[in-house]
């Protein structure tokens, strides 16, 4: 077994024995290595962002938190080419670009042979002008989408006026190459969108919002006519029913 198969088995070694811990012997034993190559291993795994954890002491070893982790996928070529071309294309103001480039870098490393020439082929092809996206302002977006936190902001409309505004982010729309927080805006009393490069401070609260349909607030707007894209609506699916 090479080491990228070795450790994706030992993900799954944990994920089957999770919450128990596993103890670098019986790991050693299984996948009929030494001690010291599954500890290496471990440790590149942390290293990667894969949440597997130490536990010290009597009946301690390594687990890994299921809840923070997928199974095994079974790309074919095209579909690791096609998500290889997809998140090479997001630039430091996508939302998420940080976990898109993570999430890239691990499905070429998981690419072998011909597959694995090809995808960073394709990879050496794609460039992107850089912006100058503020990555702290992106975060604090992105975490109040995906946390539904409420978050206070300081925007300066298309006019170039600066408000302050209390919001209860709702989603994320795209159009044209810009990126907008709809959110419901306390201060208006009424759904709005933010676009992001002109939000100056975004500063998250720490109270829970409440819910909001995205379609809802965008009725009556501009973007009234939005549709969940081709690539998330199966997703958007599953998640209604």
């Amino acid at each position: 077994m090479n080491r990228t198969a070795r450790l994706y088995a030992l993900v799954e070694e944990l994920r089957a024995a999770a919450p128990r811990p596993l103890t670098v012997a019986a790991l050693a034993t299984r996948f009929e290595v030494g001690t010291r190559t599954v500890q290496r291993d471990l440790q590149s795994l942390m290293r990667s962002g894969v949440p597997v954890r130490s536990l010290p002491g009597r009946g301690g070893g390594w687990s890994i938190d299921r809840q923070m982790t997928l199974p095994p996928i079974r790309f074919t070529a095209d579909e690791a080419l096609a998500l290889t071309a997809a998140l090479a294309s997001a630039d430091a103001s996508t939302p998420y670009a940080g976990a898109a480039r993570s999430a890239a870098q691990k499905i070429m490393a998981s690419m072998a042979g011909p597959a694995s020439a090809a995808a960073r082929e394709l990879a050496a092809r794609i460039v992107t002008l850089p912006t100058d996206g503020d990555s702290a302002i992106r975060t604090a977006v992105e975490r109040a989408v995906t946390d539904s936190m409420v978050l206070r902001l300081s925007y300066t409309d298309a006019a170039g006026r600066v408000s302050d505004r209390v919001v209860e982010p709702a989603g994320l729309l795209t159009t044209e190459g810009r990126w907008y927080l709809i959110a419901w805006c306390r201060t208006r009393r009424a759904g709005r969108g933010f676009r992001l490069d002109r939000i100056a401070v975004a500063c998250p609260t720490g109270e829970q919002a409440r819910h909001h349909d995205l379609t809802a607030l965008l009725l009556g707007s501009a973007a009234a006519g939005a549709v969940q894209p081709t690539a998330l609506a199966s997703l958007w699916r599953v998640t209604r029913s």
